[in-house]
């Protein structure tokens, strides 16, 4: 084999026996700390639920670890296994433009892989979340969701695909830098496209019903200056018991939505903390220091492929036989999780810092006992474990633990 497939294999058998590490951690962490609720949230949770929590966490890791070992098998059949080469020259044998072979070699292979992934899919919504009285959905919507997605796949990406492919054949050697402009165009109008055109075909929007509520949001959005296309409360019922609130949308396409099922377990002052939240992440632009990380990690995932493109060693050492653009597209998104693996936690300590300076901003808005009691309630109400390994959390999650969330709130 050639010193690069090593390399591979090396990167993913780390990255493997780490994430095997860090889940060994967060269980023995969970199981420790089952029999007794944590002092700070004593009086607001009860045993039962806190081992409901810990029960939860510890069956999605479960199916977590198992889909780890799956996907691990996978890319090893795609790469070394030939799978993308036998996938290539399948598709050769009908004699399309090499345009059109990228084009379907690229979607083809985004749909088998939906459907390899989707016994995960399936025990994730239909037994694990249906055993802990999560799951709101039903067979007939899985289906419907299904295919509403892949429809949108096929409508949005081959056009994206075939303009990225067209660009790596004919731009010269800065193509790459044009397929960045492209891509970046396209992120920013599915910022404003999703809210508008997209979400409404999963779920249905309204004008929030509680007008008093509305009234007080309201005020709350004049008093930091916010603008926004409207206050929507979103029917998550349909699918889920978990509650959620998220800002959505670019520029004046804003929206603030809310899922029914969290507009029925806060208060109104519990409510405009948690937007008080959301909001200070606007005022302190992180919401444009996100799109410039993105952005920027972008360009150097594109710069990094203009350069592989070049290099023969990359397709041969993964697997195939004869190298072209829509082969590079798919191995450089496969391979490149195995490298990148070790990046988790510096984001994630970039989006915790995030989470506090919003939570300072809430603080300013709103009283921080309400936030704390809606974030008590929301970590009850989706069973979210209040006894995380520290080294697990800071690989994995992006939002601080909630014992020290909750005390940078009381301090």
């Amino acid at each position: 084999m050639m010193t690069f497939t090593w390399i591979f294999l090396g990167a993913l058998a780390i990255g493997t026996s780490i994430g095997f590490y860090l889940d060994a951690r967060q269980r023995a962490s969970v199981k420790s700390n089952r029999h007794a609720v944590p002092a700070r949230f004593a009086e607001n949770i009860t045993l039962a639920s806190h081992q409901k929590a810990a029960d939860y966490t510890l069956a999605k890791m479960q199916v977590g670890t198992i889909a780890s070992l799956y996907a691990l098998v996978l890319i090893l059949f795609w790469t070394l296994g030939g799978g993308l080469d036998w996938l290539d020259q399948s598709l050769r044998s009908f004699a399309f433009s090499e345009l059109t072979t990228g084009v379907l070699f690229i979607l083809v292979f985004t749909l088998i892989g939906s459907l390899l992934d989707l016994p995960f899919a399936l025990y994730g919504t239909f037994v694990v979340e249906q055993r802990f009285g999560f799951n709101k959905m039903t067979a007939k919507l899985f289906i419907s969701d299904a295919f509403k997605q892949t429809l949108l796949m096929l409508v949005i990406a081959t056009p994206l695909i075939a303009l990225i492919l067209w660009l790596m054949a004919s731009a010269g050697h800065l193509w790459w830098l044009w397929a960045w402009v492209v891509w970046v165009s396209f992120s920013i109008l599915m910022m404003w496209a999703f809210p508008t055109f997209i979400a409404p075909l999963f779920n249905k929007f309204e004008p929030m019903k509680d007008l008093e509520l509305k009234a007080a949001i309201e005020g709350l959005l004049s008093k930091c200056g916010f603008e926004s296309n409207g206050l929507y409360q979103m029917d998550g019922s349909k699918r889920s018991s978990h509650g959620n609130a998220y800002f959505t949308g670019f520029g004046k396409s804003k929206r603030i939505v809310f899922y029914d099922t969290l507009l029925e377990q806060l208060t109104t002052n519990e409510t405009l903390a948690v937007l008080a939240h959301e909001l200070g992440h606007f005022k302190r632009n992180h919401i444009k220091k996100r799109m410039v990380s993105m952005f920027s990690i972008f360009f150097i995932g594109f710069a990094t492929l203009g350069w592989l493109a070049q290099q023969d060693w990359f397709y041969a050492s993964l697997g195939i036989n004869q190298a072209s653009n829509h082969t590079l597209l798919i191995l450089f998104m496969l391979v490149m999780p195995a490298f990148s693996f070790v990046l988790s936690p510096i984001m994630n300590m970039h989006s915790r810092k995030h989470e506090f300076e919003a939570d300072d901003y809430a603080k300013e808005q709103a009283e921080a006992t309400d936030l704390i009691s809606a974030l008590v309630k929301m970590y009850d109400d989706n069973a979210s474990t209040l006894t995380p390994d520290p080294l697990y959390s800071a690989w994995h999650h992006s939002h601080p633990p909630a014992p020290v969330r909750i005390a940078h709130l009381e301090n």
